[in-house]
């Protein structure tokens, strides 16, 4: 499979895995911002991605940003459908104590492709089956313990 990558800002690497075998791309801001904390901040990636019919792209945290400094993807993982050819950003949120600033070709998120159901069909029923004793029923969050 492949991706089709638009770049606006040819000094910024093109998305990539950090290692052979990696499920993410690494996305770099396109320009600098400071997030203080619980403060949030729409950070430009400089490139726009086609992502294939029949696929989604999921724009999720790095997880090294997240331990050490409280930075994360606000609406995370954030959806880029097939059909969309924008700029990808990236919302990211501090829930750290201190100031974090972002410098121009970070990297801020990692966009994941997976393939989707679009031929899903929605059905309307009066009530959904059981699952014998694999069901979990309706209990919720925090339903099947700790």
């Amino acid at each position: 499979m492949q991706i089709s990558v638009l770049k606006s800002d040819w000094q910024l690497p093109t998305p990539r895995r950090a290692h052979p075998g990696d499920a993410g791309l690494d996305l770099y801001a396109r320009a600098p911002a400071v997030i203080e904390s619980g403060e949030r901040a729409v950070v430009g990636t400089g490139v726009a991605v086609a992502v294939p019919e029949g696929y989604a792209g999921l724009v999720v945290p790095r997880s090294g940003l997240a331990a050490r400094y409280g930075i994360g993807v606000v609406n995370s993982p954030g959806l880029i459908d097939s059909g969309y050819r924008g700029e990808v950003k990236v919302i990211l949120v501090n829930h750290g104590r201190e100031r974090y600033a972002v410098a121009r070709g970070d990297r801020i998120a990692q966009l994941v492709v997976l393939a989707v159901a679009t031929t899903l069909e929605v059905i309307e029923v009066e009530e959904l089956g059981d699952l014998g004793d694999a069901a979990r029923g309706n209990g919720g969050f925090g339903s099947t313990g700790r």
